[in-house]
């Protein structure tokens, strides 16, 4: 510990995991090389940026601290999910798109994203089970439809 006066923090040499997983999304966000600061195990990565802030607290000032680490790891969990589908890991794609979905249901990116892993994968049906899924949480709770992006995505699935 460090302390300053009234103000106590962790001192520089203690290792806290968030900061590591912000390091490394920031990383992988920013696309340099940096590649020494990205983890070899994407798939714990994933897990990592799965995550939420201080699950449990409710304190006032993490309102900020939590929108800023979740919109963070969205953008992470998709980019992952892409690097994924792009090496044809397809469960890995998936897996990442989907935590990102967990961390806000209403994104469409992220569904997207795991749209295009099932047809990737050849399930056509899947990724239109998938689409219909999102159509249906997003009349149900905001009344509004998926973007015209998402349903040209869905009309070149299903009539190619």
């Amino acid at each position: 510990m460090d302390s300053e006066g009234q103000r106590l923090a962790l001192s520089t040499c203690i290792s806290v995991d968030h900061r590591e997983v912000w390091r490394s999304a920031q990383v992988l966000l920013d696309g340099g090389d940096g590649a020494e600061a990205v983890p070899d195990d994407l798939d714990r990565l994933v897990d990592d940026l799965g995550r939420p802030l201080l699950l449990g607290w409710d304190d006032e000032w993490l309102g900020l601290e939590r929108e800023r680490w979740d919109q963070t790891r969205l953008y992470a969990l998709e980019s992952l999910a892409q690097h994924f589908l792009a090496a044809e890991r397809y469960l890995a794609a998936h897996q990442a798109a989907l935590a990102a979905t967990a961390v806000d249901p209403y994104r469409e990116t992220a569904h997207r994203i795991a749209i295009e892993v099932h047809a990737a994968e050849g399930n056509i049906a899947c990724a239109v089970k998938h689409y219909l899924d999102y159509r249906r949480l997003l009349q149900r709770e905001l009344r509004v439809s998926p973007s015209s992006r998402m349903a040209e995505l869905i009309r070149h699935l299903t009539t190619a």
